[in-house]
């Protein structure tokens, strides 16, 4: 019994896998077929859409063929008992009469025609800004920003059909000396800014910022995740200074 469940089980697995690439095809040939995906820090839309095109052949001139027509016999009158002999009579050729071949009518053939389109889309890099922009102090907190917007939508018409993309950034700041800040927020200058970093000690620092983005894509009133993330890192240079000292009598 556990043998012919098993040979069942594999019969329906592998009539599963023929059948499957088939239905595919067919949901192409209906609608298109549109994927969304990252690669090489850009944005790939890619479509597909599948249809039949009837072509008629123009019909064919008909071709008239003459076909000859047999010749009579020469005929040969019996000789006279008393008259002189008839010369024969000249022989008579009627011209043939042409005959009208009509082709056979062919049927229609119809060729398969598919639509393939490929669009690249690249994002925004970052911009990084921080203040006090001259000699920022130890110990006195420094204000970092990006220029990047908070959403990145467009919209594309490929094959045929409209695709809307949108995608969100999510940021990553390292500050230089081993202190790191997720946030989605993109910052903005004093007093409003989110990210802010303190350095304690004097000295030049690398801001490194690394941008990740994510997001959907909309078919047919149909939402589905971009396959992958676009990372984009940007590093910008400060330099810390200590305050001057002062004394006081």
């Amino acid at each position: 019994m556990k043998i012919i469940q098993i040979a069942l089980l594999s019969i329906l697995i592998t009539t599963a896998a023929i059948t499957t690439p088939s239905a595919s095809a067919e949901d192409c040939q209906l609608s298109a077929c549109v994927d969304v995906y990252t690669q090489d820090g850009k944005i790939i839309i890619e479509g597909r859409k599948g249809g039949t095109t009837a072509v008629t052949p123009a019909p064919a001139k008909p071709t008239i063929k003459a076909i000859p027509k047999k010749v009579a016999p020469k005929k040969i009158a019996p000789p006279p008992v008393k008259k002189a002999v008839a010369p024969p009579k000249p022989k008579v050729t009627k011209k043939a009469a042409p005959k009208i071949s009509t082709p056979t009518p062919q049927p229609p053939v119809t060729q398969s025609a598919s639509l393939n389109d490929r669009l690249i889309k690249a994002l925004p890099t970052a911009g990084i800004a921080y203040q006090p922009e001259y000699e920022p102090l130890v110990d006195v907190p420094v204000f970092m920003w990006t220029d990047l917007p908070t959403s990145f939508m467009t919209q594309v018409k490929i094959v045929g059909e409209i695709v809307d993309v949108a995608l969100r950034p999510s940021f990553t700041w390292s500050f230089g000396d081993g202190t790191f800040l997720s946030t989605t927020d993109v910052g903005a200058p004093f007093p409003d800014g989110k990210i802010k970093h303190t350095y304690s000690n004097s000295g030049t620092y690398l801001i490194t910022l690394i941008s990740t983005w994510n997001g959907t894509y909309t078919h047919n009133a149909q939402t589905r995740a971009i396959t992958g993330t676009v990372k984009t890192t940007s590093i910008v240079t400060i330099t810390v200074v200590t305050s001057p000292t002062r004394f006081k009598n």
